[in-house]
């Protein structure tokens, strides 16, 4: 079974840091970092984010043993999937509970672009509470174009003042 202590210990060998070189950084006794390897105690929560960048890696990969994908990755071509079988989401969440959901097929943004047709409009309460129509803002175009070059993944994550949450991915 991996522990939160057995990665530690990979992830500090990979940076190659011993106990105390470590322990120095974050400002705790090489016992203490050694307890943690060995699964005899588990680092301070408020140590995490430290431990994290120390190590490179994200807290859930120290904690839960779970990678963080990135969350735009750009694909060689040969890897890249056909346009037209990609889709694109945009989900819109607004701070007073509205959500809404836009799924279009990559190959139907491409044709609205060339053809100068104009991308969907969301009329609902929730454009009230963003102060303009949620889409207007994306330029798809642009959007498009990342997406012929291999990008994947979140391109738009946004979220404003007021906990509005505006976020565009292709997958």
């Amino acid at each position: 079974m991996d522990t939160i202590g057995k990665r530690i210990s990979e992830y500090r060998k990979k940076k190659n840091l011993k106990q105390d070189e470590l322990a120095e950084m974050l400002g705790v006794s090489p016992q203490a970092v050694s307890k943690w390897e060995n699964d005899l105690s588990c680092p301070d929560i408020s140590l995490l984010p430290e431990l994290s960048r120390i190590l490179g890696v994200s807290i859930d990969e120290i904690v839960q043993g779970k990678k963080e994908e990135p969350i735009v990755s750009v694909l060689p071509e040969e890897q890249r999937k056909d346009i037209d079988k990609l889709m694109l989401r945009v989900i819109i969440e607004s701070a007073g509970g509205d959500h809404v959901r836009v799924n279009l097929p990559v190959a139907l943004v491409k044709v609205a672009i060339e053809t100068g047709m104009a991308m969907p409009n969301i009329n609902s309460k929730i454009n009230d509470k963003l102060g303009e129509d949620a889409l207007s803002s994306i330029d798809f175009a642009q959007i498009l174009k990342m997406v012929e070059l291999g990008a994947i993944g979140n391109l738009v994550d946004i979220e404003s003042a007021n906990g509005d949450i505006v976020k565009v991915f292709v997958e």
